[in-house]
């Protein structure tokens, strides 16, 4: 079979369905306003291009009324809050305490523990292909970090990885879940 020539793909390509352009990115047709009785004319139509930029976090930013007791906890010692997901999106390489106290270091060097929450809060949203929404990674954690750190909690609590539990309660957790299951052998008897 021959292989077609790059002009005979341009014209094919005008006469097949809208192409995506790239990995992760896809396009919209934009339409004017149709008034009834109007006719649409195709050849006018706008492509925008909009990145594909993942899933919905399982609750918003400002939710932090949904567990109030995180929400306490996250504003009086945000650091032990860090720790807590830290230890989560690290599966347990780091404990809660290493986590709480890079962040209380951070704290008092003028207010630098944002950029450690936005590195966690990336990793997380790359984890379960959230999207960085309503605002920035940055942004979140340096304009409202007590917010960020809640949300952050919620969402690995919502996945099944509570990180009240820290990562041997979670593997625990696990173990349980998966021996559910199964039922001890009944009556077993060695013989000669």
């Amino acid at each position: 079979m021959e292989r077609p020539e790059a002009a005979e793909l341009d014209e094919t390509a005008g006469q097949s369905a809208p192409l995506t352009t790239a990995i992760g990115t896809t396009q919209n047709q934009v339409r004017p306003n149709i008034q009834p009785g109007n006719s649409l004319d195709h050849s006018t139509d706008l492509v925008v291009e909009s990145l594909v930029i993942g899933e919905p976090w399982t609750t918003g930013l400002f939710d932090c009324h949904e567990q109030p007791t995180n929400a306490i906890m996250a504003c009086c010692c945000p650091c032990v809050t860090f720790g807590q997901i830290a230890e989560v999106l690290n599966d347990g390489e780091y404990s809660c305490l290493r986590g709480t106290f890079i962040y209380a270091l951070l704290m008092p060097a003028a207010c630098t523990q944002w950029f450690m929450g936005s590195k966690y809060r990336t990793k997380l949203r790359k984890k379960y292909n959230l999207v960085e929404a309503p605002y920035t990674d940055d942004i979140s954690h340096l304009c409202c970090p007590c917010c960020s750190l809640c949300q952050e909690f919620r969402e690995l609590k919502n996945r099944g990885r509570n990180p009240d539990l820290g990562w041997n309660g979670i593997l625990a957790q696990r173990q349980a879940q998966k021996n559910q299951g199964r039922a001890p052998p009944a009556n077993q008897v060695m013989s000669k």
